[in-house]
């Protein structure tokens, strides 16, 4: 089936007559009809009802797809998009270990490296996350994962995947990344070669600003593993969460398609603003890393940033955010509203240097007229003031 049947039909109760969607199942004690019945589930417990805390057919129906719209073996729903990737990170390195991770990863991830992992013994080297083939330069013995997220967080960089893949399976290294930008429906990573693709549900896949959730999804080779340790941390989810999920997964293609065509629209009204330096969006040539996005991805989300000239004030630029009436300041994204937020790249950058002067604001561009979105950042340009 194509994406959009997927969407439609996946993970859709069996039973005839019947619901179509399956009910929420809250649920942590399954009860056995016998001791041999509980074993066999013991042995089993990654493939049925077993005990809450391994998922209910609520859970089930979100993971089976997200699977098939990811083209991956298999998907795991955890409580957050962090949490998916703390168990991924966790399931292939341990004490002693070596990851590599891009310069523009999402700001909690980088924490998560330099506090909880170093603490367990863990090494993280961060890379530019336009090394290409030359990431091979990084590799060392104890290696373990290759951790991508593209486009980047902030700054929008897109990776050259394919060329990553390469050279991490010539070593025997784990591969990852954080597709929750793009979702399964504009690039389906597990699909082409990735071993994990995490998302952050609470975006795009969930919708409408109202849960969190994680999502992972592997291919055959290293369910089991990535499987076990998301069992071992307790990642689980509600069921009410995983039917809110499902619900808003319904719709993903509708809502990406808007997204995509107003994010554009707003993009490129920004690139012809004479306050403004550059515009951060993969779909636009001037991105860096354009071309693999062009080549890679279906299409773009509504989430991009732009840098504006350094010529105004700290505090006008705020006024300038703050004063938007239909952008809501706030963290997140992938719902139905529109965002902005004031960004600190060069507070994130270890292994390559933040050389814009200007200020960086993150927008999500959400379900609104677009029309209206320019008219409420034309107004926000007109509290700009020069610096003296």
């Amino acid at each position: 089936m194509r994406k959009d049947t997927i969407l439609a039909h996946s993970g859709r109760a069996k039973e005839r007559p019947g619901p179509i969607n399956v009910p929420v199942y809250r649920a942590s004690t399954v009860a056995f009809e016998s001791v041999e019945a509980t074993e066999r589930a013991t042995r089993s417990r990654f493939d049925g009802l077993y005990y809450g805390r391994f998922g209910t057919p609520t859970t089930f129906a979100l993971e089976e797809t997200v699977a098939r719209l990811e083209g991956g073996y298999r998907a795991i729903a955890v409580s957050s998009g962090l949490a998916a990737i703390t168990a991924t990170m966790t399931a292939f390195a341990k004490s002693g270990d070596h990851i590599l991770v891009p310069d523009s990863v999402y700001g909690p991830v980088r924490h998560l490296c330099d506090t909880v992992l170093d603490g367990l013994g863990i090494t993280t080297t961060y890379y530019d996350p336009l090394i290409g083939a030359r990431i091979e330069e990084l590799f060392r013995p104890n290696t373990r994962l290759l951790y991508m997220e593209s486009p980047g967080s902030l700054t929008f960089e897109v990776q050259d995947v394919p060329a990553l893949l390469a050279v991490a399976r010539e070593h025997g290294i784990a591969t990852a990344i954080d597709n929750t930008w793009a979702t399964p429906y504009y690039f389906a990573a597990v699909a082409a070669g990735v071993d994990v693709s995490v998302h952050s549900g609470t975006k795009y896949i969930g919708g409408h600003s109202d849960l969190l959730l994680g999502m992972i999804v592997t291919n055959e080779a290293v369910y089991e593993k990535v499987r076990s340790t998301v069992v071992a941390l307790g990642f689980s989810i509600a069921a009410d969460d995983a039917y809110l999920a499902l619900r808003g997964l319904r719709t993903l293609a509708v809502r990406l398609e808007r997204h995509n065509a107003s994010g554009l629209a707003v993009a490129r009204w920004l690139a012809g603003r004479p306050e403004v330096a550059r515009v951060l969006h993969p779909a636009l040539p001037s991105n860096p890393g354009h071309e693999f996005w062009k080549r890679d991805f279906s299409g773009a989300s509504g989430l991009f940033s732009f840098v504006l000239k350094p010529d105004f004030t700290d505090e006008s630029v705020r006024a300038f955010i703050d004063g938007l009436e239909l952008f809501s300041i706030g963290y997140s994204w992938g719902g139905y509203e529109s965002l902005a937020l004031l960004a600190h790249v060069e507070r994130l950058r270890t292994a390559t240097k933040w050389s814009e002067p200007g200020a960086v604001i993150r927008l999500h561009i959400g379900l609104e007229d677009p029309q209206d979105l320019i008219a409420d950042l034309e107004a926000g340009f007109g509290r700009l003031r020069p610096r003296a």
